[in-house]
């Protein structure tokens, strides 16, 4: 297979994923029934949306004020980073159909070479464009790994925050 196609099914591939979590958008909620279990669930389902919003950082806030509010952040933040992984896989794609100018390469080796940082607080700022920085670190070739691990950082942090405050206002308001 060539290069091409591969790129174009790691697109579709990406954007049918984003298609079914959205069209399942409103069974995803009742995840949130079966505790961390559920939680991990839909923090995958949700972050595998591409540029659609879905229901994570809700589910987080309300299910912690039942849920230790660190294992809630902790699991959703590891769900997220994995389902940020279609973003990646649609840029990995992308990088395969598109190629760059010159004028782009040191934008490119300096993303490279602060992936971890870059990444990390791109996920843990919130940030509705999150899904650019999958699409640019699979496009820039960062391993996987690598953008799982930073994203999964920047996004534990966040949603412990997150799950702080649900569990604040189980007792304050």
């Amino acid at each position: 297979m060539d290069e091409k196609t591969k790129g174009l099914i790691q697109i579709l591939f990406a954007i049918l994923i984003a298609i079914l979590v959205f069209l399942a958008n409103d069974y995803i909620k009742e995840f949130a029934s079966f505790g961390y279990l559920g939680v991990f669930v839909i923090s995958v389902l949700s972050a595998a949306t591409l540029f659609i919003p879905a229901p994570s950082w809700a589910i987080v806030i309300s299910v912690s004020r039942v849920l230790d509010p660190y294992l809630v952040g902790i699991v959703a933040g590891i769900g997220t980073a994995l389902g940020e992984t279609t973003g990646y896989v649609a840029g990995q794609g992308a990088s395969n159909l598109i190629k760059t100018n010159e004028h782009f390469k040191k934008w490119k080796e300096w993303i490279k070479k602060n992936d971890i940082l870059a990444i990390g607080v791109l996920a843990f700022v919130p940030n509705p464009l999150f899904d650019v920085a999958g699409l640019a670190a699979g496009s820039l070739g960062i391993k996987l790994w690598r953008f799982i691990l930073a994203c999964a950082i920047g996004r534990i942090v966040r949603y412990i925050l997150l799950a702080q405050l649900g569990a604040f206002s189980t007792y304050y308001l």
